[in-house]
C-alpha cells in the first residue's frame, strides 16, 4: 500500500482542525431537569368523620303491625297475623314470581337481624336462610314462610309484604315464632339481588376475559403464582367435598385444569398463599397445609404445620420471611400464628399473637394484614387491631379502632393498609348486615380516626380485598367486583365494576355470603376473581 504524502497528510489535519473549531463555535445545549417526584394528590388532611356504626336504625319499614302480643299462641302461617290496612298491597302486584332476596330485619326492640330468601324461577321449592319454604306468594303478594326445627324447638319465620318502596324493593312486617307462639315482631325491608342502582353488567373498561368451573366444593379464594392460579374450596350445603384446583393460566382465556388435590377428612380450604416453591393453604381442620409446587402444575403435600391439636386456620398472609396465619379457633379468642418461612417449605412457628379484648361479643381473629412491622389483625367485634411484629418474639398490641355500636352486626372483616401524603391509611371492610368500606388513618395506633366511607346497598357486604397503587379492588359478594380510586383516601371513588352475581346461576343461593369471594392483583395485567358460583373468572386489569 502507497504511503500518504506530505501534502496529504497536512491537508487531513487542517481539515480535522477546522471540523473541531466549527463544532467549538456551536453553542452548547444544556442538560434536560430531572423529571419532577410524582405529586401525591392528597396532601394528608382531613376532617375526621363521626362512625354512625354498620347498620344504622332506618326507623319502622313500612306501615304495618303485628295484631298479636308476644308470647301469644296464634298460626304464623296466617296473614291475620298482620294488619296491613295502611299499606300500598297493590303495588305488589308489580313483583316477579321469583327472585333472591336479602332482607333486613327490625325488631320492635330496634335491634337487627337479616334472613336470605330465594324462590326459584320456573316453580319449585324456595328457601329462607337455605332451609325450605313452607308458603311462597310471591305472585299479586309477598307471603313466605318457613317452618323448621332448631336447638329442640320447633321455629318459624314469617314475612308478609306491605309495599313495593322503589324499585327491587319490598317492605313489610315479619315474626319469628317458637313452638307455635308469637316471639319477636318487626318490620322488614326486602332487597332482591339483582344488580343494584339500575347499573349495567360492566363499566370503567373491565372485560371478562374467561369464566372456569370449580367442581369442588364453593371456591372461596384463589392465588396466583406465575402461570398457575391455585383456587381453594370448602364443603358447603350439598357439594362436593372441597380442596385445592390447579390451573395453568397461561392462556388467560383459556385455563385450563392440571389437578384436583383433596385429603381425607379434611376438605374446607379457605385460603392460598405461595412463597418460593412452597404453596400454603388454609384448612379448617388441621392449620396450614404445606404442598411442594417445583413443579407449578402438579402440587404435592408436604406436611401440616403447626401440628398437634386440630386448628382451624382461616386467612393467610406471606410479607417477605413471615407468614400469618389467623385461627378463629379452637382457642377462646382466636389467634394469629407467626411462622418463619425463610426456608418455605419448613415453616417454623414462632409465636402465637392474641388481641387483649376478650369482653366482646364476639372477640375471635378472622384475617391480616402485614405492613412496615406492623399486623393490622381484622378481629370481628373487638375491631381493627394494630401490633408491632417488628421483633417476632415480643409482638406488642398498640392500639385499636373499636366500634361503638350496641348491636352484633359490626363485624371486621378484611383489610389493606399503604402510605398516602406522608400518612399510613388502613382500609378496613365489615361483613354482615351494613357492613361497608371504612378509610382510617393509622399513623398513630393509639388515636385512629375515620377518615372516609364507601357503601352499597345495606343488605350487601364486602368478603375481601386488595390494594394496588393508589387503586382498591374489593371483592363484594352480590355487589361483584369493585374498583376504586383512593389516591385521595378521604374521598374513595369507584371507577369500575363487573356485576358477577346472576339469580339464575347454578348453585346460587339465598346466603348473605354469596357471589364475588376471593380476588388478587398480582400486576400481570389481570384481575383474578373467585365467584363461589361461577368459579374462576378473568378479567383484564383497567
Amino acid at each position: 500500500m502507497a504511503l500518504e504524502s506530505p501534502v496529504v497528510r497536512a491537508v487531513l489535519v487542517g481539515l480535522t482542525l477546522l471540523s473541531l473549531a466549527c463544532s467549538d463555535d456551536k453553542p452548547r445545549q444544556p442538560e434536560p431537569p430531572p423529571p419532577p417526584p410524582p405529586v401525591d394528590p392528597w396532601d394528608g388532611t382531613y376532617t375526621p368523620l363521626v362512625d354512625p356504626t354498620d347498620w344504622e336504625d332506618p326507623g319502622e319499614y313500612a306501615p304495618c303491625t303485628a295484631t298479636v302480643a308476644r308470647g301469644t299462641t296464634f298460626d304464623c302461617d296466617s296473614p291475620a297475623l298482620f294488619d296491613v290496612s295502611k299499606c300500598d298491597t297493590a303495588s305488589l302486584a308489580t313483583l316477579d314470581p321469583h327472585g333472591i332476596y336479602q332482607v333486613d330485619l327490625r325488631n320492635e326492640d330496634v335491634y337487627p337481624d337479616f334472613v336470605g330468601l330465594r324462590v326459584p324461577r320456573g316453580g319449585g321449592v324456595g328457601t329462607m336462610d337455605t332451609r325450605p319454604l313452607t308458603r311462597q306468594e310471591l305472585t299479586g303478594r309477598f307471603h313466605v314462610t318457613s317452618r323448621f326445627e332448631f336447638a329442640n324447638a320447633q321455629r318459624q319465620v314469617a314475612l308478609l309484604g306491605c309495599q313495593v318502596s322503589r324499585p327491587g324493593y319490598v317492605t313489610g312486617c315479619y315474626a319469628r315464632c317458637t313452638n307455635g307462639k308469637v316471639g319477636g315482631t318487626g318490620t322488614f325491608e326486602a332487597a332482591r339481588m339483582t344488580w343494584g342502582r339500575g347499573e349495567a353488567e360492566s363499566s370503567g373498561g373491565l372485560r371478562l376475559l374467561s369464566e372456569t368451573a370449580v367442581a369442588s366444593g364453593q371456591p372461596v379464594d384463589v392465588y396466583v403464582d406465575g402461570h398457575h392460579a391455585y383456587v381453594v374450596s370448602v364443603t358447603w350445603g350439598s357439594r362436593t367435598p372441597g380442596g385445592l384446583t390447579v390451573f395453568d393460566i397461561s392462556d388467560r382465556a383459556r385455563p385450563v385444569l392440571t389437578k384436583k388435590i383433596s385429603l381425607p377428612g379434611d376438605s374446607y380450604w379457605n385460603a392460598a398463599w405461595t412463597r418460593g416453591d412452597a404453596l400454603y393453604v388454609a384448612s379448617k381442620d388441621t392449620g396450614v397445609l404445606v404442598f411442594d409446587i417445583t413443579e407449578r402444575a402438579n402440587p404435592t403435600f408436604v406436611r401440616n404445620v403447626p401440628g398437634g391439636p386440630p386448628l382451624n386456620v382461616h386467612t393467610l398472609f406471606v410479607d417477605g420471611d413471615r407468614l400469618y396465619a389467623v385461627s378463629p379457633g379452637p382457642s377462646a379468642h382466636g389467634e394469629t400464628l407467626l411462622f418463619d418461612i425463610s426456608k418455605p417449605l419448613e415453616p417454623t412457628l414462632l409465636n402465637r399473637i392474641v388481641v387483649s379484648d376478650t369482653t366482646s361479643y364476639l372477640p375471635s381473629a378472622h384475617d391480616s394484614f402485614a405492613y412496615q412491622d406492623r399486623l393490622y389483625v381484622n378481629h370481628f367485634s373487638s375491631g381493627y387491631v394494630v401490633f408491632d411484629v417488628k421483633d417476632a418474639m415480643n409482638p406488642r398490641e398498640l392500639g385499636a379502632y373499636t366500634f361503638a355500636s350496641d348491636n352484633s352486626t359490626s363485624m371486621s372483616h378484611a383489610g389493606a393498609v399503604g402510605t398516602f401524603g406522608g400518612r399510613t391509611i388502613a382500609f378496613e371492610g365489615g361483613e354482615y348486615q351494613g357492613t361497608h368500606l371504612r378509610v382510617l388513618d393509622v399513623t398513630d395506633p393509639t388515636n385512629i380516626p375515620l377518615i372516609g366511607r364507601y357503601k352499597l346497598r345495606n343488605q350487601t357486604s364486602i368478603h375481601n380485598m386488595v390494594l394496588k397503587d393508589k387503586r382498591l379492588y374489593i371483592a363484594y359478594y352480590q355487589e361483584g367486583l369493585r374498583v376504586l380510586d383512593v389516591s385521595i383516601p378521604p374521598q374513595p371513588k369507584e371507577i369500575a365494576h363487573f356485576n358477577t352475581f346472576r339469580e339464575d346461576d347454578p348453585e346460587r343461593s339465598d346466603g348473605l355470603l354469596d357471589g364475588a369471594i376471593g380476588i388478587r392483583v398480582p400486576g400481570d395485567g389481570h384481575v383474578y376473581v373467585v365467584d363461589t358460583s361461577r368459579g374462576l373468572l378473568i378479567f383484564n386489569e383497567p
